[in-house]
């Protein structure tokens, strides 16, 4: 049985990532149709970056690859969580999770890698 998903207008859906291990929540992302298929494909997460408007695959460049053990889908249709393995930091900023501040931009967080040495920009 599939399960009918609620894509938006911009035909999106936001996936949370969730590491299977702890159940920390690592970040929040959107997926369209392809990048959702190409995830049950691989078996690793793949996204759809909204401001290089492209598929990508989570660690393509930083080798910190989301392996996904499996895809659920919210009660509305129109949310996903993946839960991950996550190989080395989720974050592109080198933290463990996106969510490594508080509101009050206390961090709480662990960085995991420098960026700086991942990353070409």
């Amino acid at each position: 049985m599939t399960v009918d998903l609620a894509f938006d207008e911009q035909e999106l859906l936001p996936a949370v990532a969730q590491d299977a291990d702890s159940g920390d929540v690592l970040m929040l992302a959107y997926v369209n149709r392809e990048a959702l298929e190409a995830t049950r494909e691989t078996g690793y997460a793949h996204y759809y970056s909204r401001s290089r408007e492209e598929l990508w695959k989570k660690g393509a460049s930083s080798g910190h690859l989301q392996e996904v053990e499996e895809v659920r889908v919210d009660c509305d249709g129109d949310a996903l969580l993946y839960v991950v393995d996550q190989a080395g930091g989720a974050c592109h900023t080198g933290y463990d999770t996106c969510f490594h501040r508080t509101i009050d931009g206390e961090v709480v967080g662990d960085q995991v890698f420098d960026p700086d040495d991942v990353y070409d920009d």
